[in-house]
């Protein structure tokens, strides 16, 4: 597999991957997925590097965690940020081959396989190779993603659908990732699998400066590149922006994203 362009890519990424990511939530469902002391981690498309950290306490004493991103700037914010004892950062794509990373009892992929709608099951499958027998595959990805939001105008509706339906079109992007997950470990012939559902983004009330940040920067970055036209509004992309934004701003608004975990350890 070769790499491919990040669809949130921009400047302020470290800074947007690193505010959404709490860190208690992390440690709820790392926990969920049976993560124990002595482990040794793989944390999949680290980014900002918080996950690795809060990984990382969590197998002590004894363990190791190796936080695995293709973005340099996403390694040095991680370095220097989430430095840490038996913490170890690396700029790979992990669609290449890891063999020399060595193996491990945790693999941890957390929004990752929602932006390989066409190869989502080959990734898991080759991160397979480097999970030792009986270790822990843990995948945590959203489903119906950025769709679901009561009471938004009918235009604005149909052209969230009509750019999420342009993304996974034309940039392999899964709005539907969370739904796949136990399928993939199924068909790995993984062991002990489960899986829960929860509330990812559950938005109502007045709107905080975290989702504000957050949903701003999707759509001026991943819905204004995606390629869609737009053509419910008058004005295009910036007729869009600035009706979803009064929409989100309103304390009425009721947004929410389903968030689908799925464990399994693969077979001795």
């Amino acid at each position: 597999m070769l790499a491919r362009s990040y669809l949130m890519e921009n400047e302020q990424e470290s800074l947007r991957l690193e505010l959404k990511s709490d860190r208690e939530t992390i440690r709820q469902q790392a926990l969920w997925a049976g993560i124990k002391p002595g482990m040794r981690v793989a944390d999949i498309g680290c980014g900002s590097g918080k996950s690795t950290y809060v990984l990382n306490q969590m197998v002590q004493p004894g363990g190791e965690s190796v936080g695995i991103d293709f973005s340099i700037k996403r390694i040095a914010y991680s370095t220097d940020h989430y430095s840490a004892k038996n913490i170890k950062f690396v700029c790979r794509n992990f669609l290449e081959p890891l063999h020399d990373l060595g193996m491990f009892d945790f693999i941890w992929v957390r929004f990752v396989l929602e932006y390989f709608k066409s190869s989502g099951f080959e990734i898991v499958k080759k991160l397979s190779e480097y999970l030792k027998p009986g270790g822990i595959m843990c995948l945590i990805d959203l489903d119906h993603n950025c769709m679901n939001h009561f009471d938004a105008p009918e235009p604005l509706q149909k052209t969230l659908h009509g750019v999420m339906g342009q993304l996974e079109s034309s940039k392999d992007f899964d709005p539907y990732a969370g739904r796949k997950l136990y399928s993939f470990l199924h068909d790995l012939n993984y062991e002990e699998i489960d899986a829960k559902i929860t509330a990812h983004h559950l938005i109502f009330g007045k709107l905080n400066k975290t989702d504000e940040f957050n949903w701003i920067t999707k759509l001026k970055v991943a819905v204004k590149n995606s390629g869609y036209d737009f053509n419910e509004y008058e004005q295009g992309f910036e007729g869009f922006f600035e009706e979803f934004t009064k929409f989100f701003s309103n304390p009425r608004r009721f947004t929410y994203t389903p968030l689908i975990s799925c464990r399994g350890r693969r077979p001795i």
